[in-house]
């Protein structure tokens, strides 16, 4: 799926090293290495020399043992992990840098929790690091860290600093929400979500936690079957979020109303409107009666163009029988999809806007809260939309199922 176009600068370990506090580095170096290209196994090993080349590899940088020592020392040790010297200069290098210095640092923390008492700096600068180190193995992939993270936050019990227990509390949310979405069955996130939303009736002016609810709910529409999991999770969160004070949240949840919009259409009628290609208002009233597709793409989104063949195939063989499909183009060259649109002969009417800016701004796209494309709709013809999962061989099945058999078949036989 297509999505808006973005740049990623990048950023040199020393240079963001030094913007940085102890607690934050690591966790900042690893979302910056996570979001770059290297996904390989291979980029988790350090590099080698290459053979016969008569000359020995570049030493790499070591993470030393986690010494024995007093919490002052394991600190010591867990902050030099962060000197930019010893930092290494390549991605690769870098990534297997972190991810023996983020198990180092959660071993070495853990030592520094055990041997203070739950009222000193220390304790508390032990969780942090901790809770640091388990984010970065997350972020890295470390494929047990979200269930690490989930029992470290429950094993901590009530905290008697209210920053670190309001802390405590987003990220063994955020844990969870990873962990109930790794088993991909979207019926595991029911007593999640109950949970996030009396952590949200107890204090609605937590932005993150408000961002923990809405990446559940909207992750669980991308799950097979997900939809109604979805669904009943924006119903629910969004009353509680609607009602906050905090401009944070109302700003989250207003950018959040679309997407829950659009999540929340199977069963229920959907809205279109616009201006055709041609310059001429859309009469919604035109539908009446048919089933129909509507399909948000644009001519630069490879999977829309490469699903135009098949839309065309299922509007031949069903358009008679009642079957339509409406397109609402993103893109942002009007003269370019009028050319498109032509040579590739589309019979079926296109919505357009000018953009009026970067990036897709068709005021139904937005309505929608349409974050990637190709996005499809089918509405049944009461009006109701039936799914937002009908796209390749899925859209002649449930063609055939609401429609019957088509038309070219009907005469085939005579």
């Amino acid at each position: 799926m297509a999505t808006p176009r973005s740049a990623c600068p990048s950023t040199s370990a020393a240079s963001l090293l030094g913007r940085l506090s102890s607690s934050l580095w690591i966790v900042a170096l690893a979302s910056l290495v996570a979001a770059s290209t290297v996904s390989s196994a291979a980029a988790d090993e350090p590099s080698r020399g290459e053979p016969n080349s008569g000359r020995s590899s570049r030493r790499q940088p070591i993470v030393p043992p986690v010494p024995d020592g007093t919490p002052q020392e394991l600190l010591a040790y867990i902050e030099g992990l962060a000197d930019p010297a010893a930092m290494p200069t390549s991605r690769g290098r870098l990534r297997y840098y972190l991810r023996k210095a983020a198990a180092a640092t959660a071993e070495a923390a853990g030592r520094i929790i055990a041997d203070t008492a739950a009222d000193d700096a220390l304790h508390r600068r032990g969780v942090e690091l901790k809770f640091d180190a388990l984010q970065t193995l997350q972020r890295l992939g470390d494929a047990g860290a979200a269930e690490a993270l989930a029992e470290f936050a429950g094993s901590l019990g009530p905290q008697a600093d209210p920053d670190l227990a309001i802390r405590v509390q987003q990220v063994a949310a955020a844990a969870e929400v990873k962990a109930v979405l790794a088993t991909g069955n979207p019926a595991d996130a029911a007593a999640l979500v109950g949970r996030l939303a009396a952590a949200l009736r107890a204090d609605p002016e937590d932005a993150t936690l408000a961002r923990t609810a809405i990446d559940l709910a909207t992750k669980l529409a991308d799950l097979p079957g997900g939809g109604p999991a979805a669904a009943a999770a924006f119903e629910t969160f969004m009353p509680i979020l609607e009602a906050s004070d905090s401009p944070a949240v109302r700003q989250l949840t207003e950018q959040t109303a679309a997407v829950a919009r659009r999540i929340s259409l199977p069963g229920r009628p959907m809205k279109i409107n616009g201006t055709l290609l041609s310059g001429e208002p859309f009469d919604q009233a035109t539908l009446a009666g048919k089933v129909v597709l509507v399909d948000f793409w644009a001519t630069w989104c490879g999977p829309c163009v490469a699903e135009i063949a098949n839309l065309r195939r299922e509007y031949e063989k069903w358009h008679e029988a009642g079957f339509e499909v409406v397109g609402v183009s993103l893109d942002e060259d009007r003269a370019n999809l009028e050319r498109f649109v032509e040579s590739k002969e589309i019979p079926w009417p296109i919505l357009y806007e000018e953009p009026g800016g970067p990036g897709w701004r068709h005021p139904l796209a937005s309505y929608y809260g349409i974050t990637g494309i190709p996005t499809v709709v089918l509405i049944g013809s009461d009006g109701n939309v039936i799914t937002l999962d009908a796209r390749g061989k899925k859209l002649g099945a449930a063609l055939e199922r609401l429609l019957g058999e088509p038309p070219a078949r009907i005469g085939d036989r005579r």
